[in-house]
C-alpha cells in the first residue's frame, strides 16, 4: 500500500509539469497464478477530473475569509499560494479566477509554509514579537490521556 501511495505522491507531482506520466508498480501483489504488476498512464485531465470538486470546495473558505475580513477580491493587490498542492495547474487557474490575477511566482510554496513555521514557532517561544500569524488551517493539538 505505501508503494501505491508513493506511485500516487509521484504522478501528482510530475502532473503539474507534464501532460501525461507512468505509473509502473512491479509486483504490487500475487495471487495463485502469481504475481501482479501495475502499469497504466495517467494524464493530467484525469488527475484533474478526479480532484475537481475537492479544489472547488475550498474556494468557500476563500469567499468566507474575504466577508469575515470585510474585503472585496478588488482589495487583494497580492495573491501568494503556500503548500505544495498549489502547483498543481488546476489549483492556479481556480485561484486566478477567483482573484482575477495570477498568483505570485517568486515564493516557493514549501519554503512559505517552513518560514510560516518558523516563524509561528518564535512566537509561541515568545522569541518573536509583535507578529501576528492567521491562518485558516488551526494548529493541531494532541491530547494523550493516562493509560495510552
Amino acid at each position: 500500500m505505501q508503494r501505491l501511495k508513493e506511485a500516487a505522491e509521484k504522478a501528482k507531482i510530475e502532473l503539474s509539469a507534464a501532460q501525461q506520466t507512468d505509473v509502473n508498480l512491479p509486483y504490487i501483489t500475487a495471487d495463485s497464478t502469481g504475481p501482479k504488476h501495475m502499469n497504466l498512464k495517467i494524464t493530467r485531465a484525469k488527475l484533474e477530473s478526479l480532484v475537481e470538486d475537492l479544489v472547488n470546495r475550498t474556494m468557500d473558505p476563500l469567499k468566507v475569509a474575504l466577508t469575515d475580513a470585510s474585503l472585496s477580491i478588488s482589495d487583494i493587490k497580492d495573491v501568494i499560494l503556500v503548500g505544495g498542492q498549489t502547483r498543481m495547474p488546476l489549483v492556479q487557474k481556480k485561484v486566478t479566477d477567483f482573484f482575477r490575477k495570477e498568483p505570485r511566482k517568486d515564493v516557493n510554496p514549501d519554503e512559505a509554509v517552513a518560514i510560516g513555521a518558523a516563524v509561528q514557532g518564535g512566537v509561541l517561544s515568545g522569541n518573536v514579537k509583535d507578529v501576528l500569524l492567521l491562518d485558516v488551517t488551526p494548529l493541531s493539538l494532541g491530547i494523550e490521556t493516562m493509560g495510552g
